[in-house]
């Protein structure tokens, strides 16, 4: 077999490292694996059956080892953290900057926390402990603390020498240093460009810029998400309610969270959770899973007793039960179109009770033209097939009544179900689907049962 060549395209690496693995060169796959970035080896760990993950982590180099924590998904980090002692994830953890630190040290057992906690210097453990403090999906949790400050007065000279003087250098991802008041108070902002490429003589007050806005540390992950995308911003400052700067947020968290709501969003409407382990137990994943299914299997047997109710119709026009299916699936398709569409918007931030009206409004319309349009094409077809007319009204019917409530239901649901704390993407998919199905059931057949009995 061709030996797979040592420095391969990046795309490729992680494909030759299964290769490897797989031929049991552990050497060889030692050496490569610790050639990737963190979240490659991350990538290459989430890849792996629970057998060879656990033989492939002794192979991650302990320097990387904390940094691979952070790019795992809950449920492998989890597995992972449980098969390691108190003393290696203490040394994981060393070196890791506050933010990443307080995302770690969330998953952690009580014992260790206190360990990791107990090893800080007192600054780095007052700026965790002031990350913990808020939820994990705040711009609190979030932020970063360490940041740099200077304050209005000081000459763009005397900012240069601090600079320089800074034994960590800057953190990454900065392109401006914060500007403060005596208090701490958040004031403005200092561009590193307009810093580099103004008079030394200038203040910071003369230079500083005013209108970037600071986020509070209570906001929404989501929201600070948005404000990243409208205004293309690299960091934002974080700041308490009284306007104190606790930290600030970089672009490569935000982008975290884009990702981890993008994943939800596809992954609810299944019942599953973005944090999964897609090699997890096999009793572990049955159990998640089972709820969703018993709480579909309820609204079946919702639509199953509507069905039931006009069991002599069906008897007598076996045509309905052939017809019946179409009836729901063209109300659930339509209902899932709105529904997705409100979902999207309410994580952005573009729906809510003020406009929720104009939506409905607008989706009713749309769904009222291809509930027409498509009413006409199946009730086409069942004239041609079964030679009813009867039965080709009244399907065309119940489809456009169908679609319609569908629409509605799909709109709304999103809003109602947030409001009551509920999430819309594992939720909404559920309860739509049992409108659908009554709906189109009880519309249809008792259509029927009025007209052709």
């Amino acid at each position: 077999m061709t030996e797979p060549a040592e420095n391969p395209p990046e795309a490729d690496r992680i494909d030759l490292l299964h290769q490897v693995l797989e031929s049991g060169s552990v050497r060889k796959a030692t050496r490569m694996l610790n050639a990737l970035h963190p979240a490659e080896i991350a990538h290459v760990l989430q890849s792996l059956p629970p057998r060879q993950r656990k033989i492939v982590w002794q192979m991650v180099d302990h320097a990387a080892e904390g940094e691979v924590l952070l790019y795992l998904n809950d449920d492998v980090r989890d597995e992972i953290l449980r098969g390691m002692d108190a003393t290696e994830i203490l040394a994981a953890t060393e070196g890791l900057d506050v933010d990443d630190l307080a995302d770690l040290v969330q998953d952690l057992p009580a014992k260790v926390t206190s360990e990791v906690l107990s090893s800080l210097d007192e600054q780095r453990r007052e700026r965790l402990e002031t990350a913990l403090g808020y939820p994990e999906d705040s711009a609190g949790g979030l932020m970063n603390p360490d940041v740099v400050t200077v304050r209005p007065e000081v000459t763009l000279d005397v900012v240069l020498r601090y600079l320089r003087r800074r034994k960590d250098g800057l953190p990454e991802q900065t392109d401006n240093l914060i500007v403060v008041s005596r208090q701490g108070r958040y004031l403005g902002v200092l561009y590193l460009t307009d810093l580099l490429t103004s008079d030394p003589d200038d203040s910071v007050a003369e230079v500083m810029t005013l209108d970037v806005k600071p986020i509070p540390a209570d906001a929404k992950a989501r929201d600070v998400a948005n404000r990243f995308e409208q205004l293309d911003l690299i960091t934002a400052p974080v700041i308490d309610p009284d306007g104190r700067v606790l930290g600030r947020i970089t672009v490569d968290d935000v982008m975290d969270v884009i990702r981890e709501e993008a994943d939800h969003q596809f992954l609810g409407h299944a019942g599953l959770s973005e944090g999964e382990d897609m090699f997890a137990p096999v009793l572990l994943s049955a159990r998640r899973r089972a709820v969703w299914l018993g709480i579909n299997l309820m609204t079946a047997f919702l639509a199953a007793w509507v069905i039931g109710l006009f069991e002599a119709t069906i008897e007598k026009v076996v045509a309905l039960a052939v017809l019946m299916p179409v009836v729901a699936s063209m109300g659930g398709i339509a209902g899932t179109q709105t529904l997705t569409l409100a979902i999207r918007g309410i994580a952005l931030g573009q729906l809510s009770a003020k406009n929720i009206r104009w939506l409905v409004s607008k989706e009713m319309a749309v769904a009222a033209l291809n509930g027409l349009l498509w009413a006409l094409v199946v009730a086409s077809i069942a004239w041609l097939w079964f030679g009813n007319s009867s039965i080709a009204l009244i399907i065309a019917t119940a489809i456009t009544l169908n679609v319609l409530a569908a629409t509605l239901s799909g709109a709304l649901l999103p809003l109602v179900l947030d409001r009551f704390g509920i999430d819309p993407a594992l939720a909404g998919g559920v309860i739509l689907t049992t409108v659908t199905d009554v709906v189109g059931f009880l519309s249809f057949l008792g259509l029927a049962t009025l007209f052709l009995l």
